[in-house]
């Protein structure tokens, strides 16, 4: 594909960008809701099911870095473009009406793992953002494009569930083929060249060990199925460690590392990926409580019994107040600073949890709590790439939102287990349901998290 004839304004390279990031989100999480689907029109058990989800997440992982380090060079925009063309492949791979068996999951899952690639690429909308708009522009363009995830879920949720409750699973996942097409076309019409930028080098070793080692992680974390033998836990998570390990020796030692560690090792930017790290897994724990507590059903004694497209449909106050949020924070950290305005944010998914743990028998309050949690989810969202880009090269812009997003991930996907093994232990013996206490416990934890990431968030800053 050739770069557009005429280069984009600065309003619509931004609307593109941004746009292009709010497809990919719904795209990735098309996932979520079709889980039970696939389980019944596949034939296949629901932890294997859940795997849709899983790779999605594992391979936007491991391709971050990647990408990330690709749009150092004279090749961001072919990049892109051959990064939204595999979620589009991946996209038709999950559309494909194949009868019900181990091929056609496989397919599936296989479908699934490119669509992942798209979460790996928000790291190449913000390097361009970074360098083709003008510096106000582009901080509130950047802000959005973090914030997008926020906005696909609730987007994403109802409307998977809306079509796959009317026309089907395969239905589902061709609306999500189409709208990778989509992004494709933006992207193809409105992201410009980088012919003056220099050329670049993969680290391929570094890039295997990263892989191995943040898989390893994930693996642990998002699958609680590995510990069922205890060992077997133990090695992968050893493994990893070791892997994660390798890849920092060898990072130094690289004339061209995939990322540069000693960047990484900065005050600031190592504190702004802690503080993202331990805060997505308060936000994601707590986001999981309130989806699972609203679709239980009042046989249990507590919940709303809402069904997986009312309760996608309640999601949606979650998005608009994570949309405000996002455009809120250039305000608010011109107002204070990124590091108070995280802090501020931080504050209100601690409310939410307030006020969900005091008051979870009422349908208002959970809604309420969850439109805080949007609030705080998408504000944190916009103010990490203003706190790990503070300082960074321009040239490295890129590396640094890749591993930003891996940190994320693996924090949302620890918080999701978390949740998972807090409710278990809640659940009494022989019961399916957790007692209704187990969340109020839950949803307390998620305070000290918040509070550590605020500390950490500003230790840098006191210095």
């Amino acid at each position: 594909m050739s770069a557009p004839p005429t280069a984009a304004s600065p309003r619509r390279l931004g609307a593109a960008l941004v746009t292009i990031a709010f497809l990919g989100a719904v795209i990735g999480g098309v996932g979520a809701p079709l889980i039970t689907s696939v389980a019944l029109d596949l034939a296949v058990p629901l932890d294997a099911a859940q795997w849709t989800l899983t790779v999605t997440l594992f391979s936007g992982a491991i391709a971050a870095p990647v990408l990330g380090r690709l749009g150092t060079g004279p090749h961001r925009r072919t990049t892109v473009l051959i990064t939204l063309g595999l979620v589009a492949l991946g996209g038709l791979l999950t559309a494909v009406p194949l009868p019900a068996g181990g091929f056609s999951f496989g397919v599936l899952l296989a479908g699934r793992a490119l669509q992942g690639l798209g979460l790996g690429a928000l790291a190449l909308l913000m390097s361009v953002a970074r360098d083709h708009l003008p510096p106000e522009r582009a901080r509130c363009a950047i802000a959005t494009i973090s914030v997008a995830g926020t906005v696909g879920i609730g987007i994403a949720y109802p409307l998977m569930g809306l079509v796959d409750q009317y026309l089907g699973l395969r239905a589902a996942y061709g609306l999500g083929f189409l709208i990778s097409l989509t992004g494709l076309v933006i992207a193809w019409r409105a992201i410009p060249r980088d012919a003056s930028r220099a050329s670049i080098r993969i680290d391929i070793g570094g890039a295997v060990l990263l892989g191995i080692g943040t898989l390893g992680v994930l693996l642990c974390v998002a699958q609680p199925s590995v510990w069922a033998k205890v060992w077997v836990g133990a090695t992968i998570l050893v493994t990893a460690g070791i892997a994660l390990a390798a890849w920092v020796v060898v990072e130094r030692r690289s004339s061209a590392p995939l990322v540069d560690v000693r960047l990484l090792a900065r005050a600031g930017l190592l504190s702004a990926n802690a503080a993202m790290l331990v805060s997505g897994v308060g936000m994601y724990l707590l986001f999981s409580l309130l989806t699972r507590f609203v679709q239980t059903p009042q046989a249990a004694g507590y919940g709303f019994g809402l069904s997986g497209l009312a309760a996608g449909a309640a999601l949606i106050p979650f998005s608009l107040f994570g949309f405000a949020a996002g455009r809120l924070t250039p305000w608010m950290t011109r107002l204070a600073t990124a590091r108070w305005a995280f802090v501020i944010h931080a504050s209100f998914v601690a409310v939410a949890a307030l006020v969900f743990a005091t008051l979870p028998g009422s349908l208002i309050a959970t809604l309420a709590a969850m439109a805080v949690l949007g609030f705080g989810v998408g504000g944190v969202s916009a103010t990490m790439p203003g706190l790990v880009l503070a300082g960074s090269p321009s040239e490295e812009t890129a590396s640094v939102l890749s591993i930003n997003q891996i940190v994320r991930s693996v924090g949302f996907s620890i918080g999701s287990a978390l949740a998972g093994l807090l409710l278990a232990t809640a659940t009494p013996h022989g019961s399916v349901f957790p007692s209704e206490n187990g969340y109020a416990i839950a949803a307390a934890c998620v305070l000290p998290l918040l509070v550590l990431s605020a500390a950490v968030i500003l230790v840098p800053h006191r210095r």
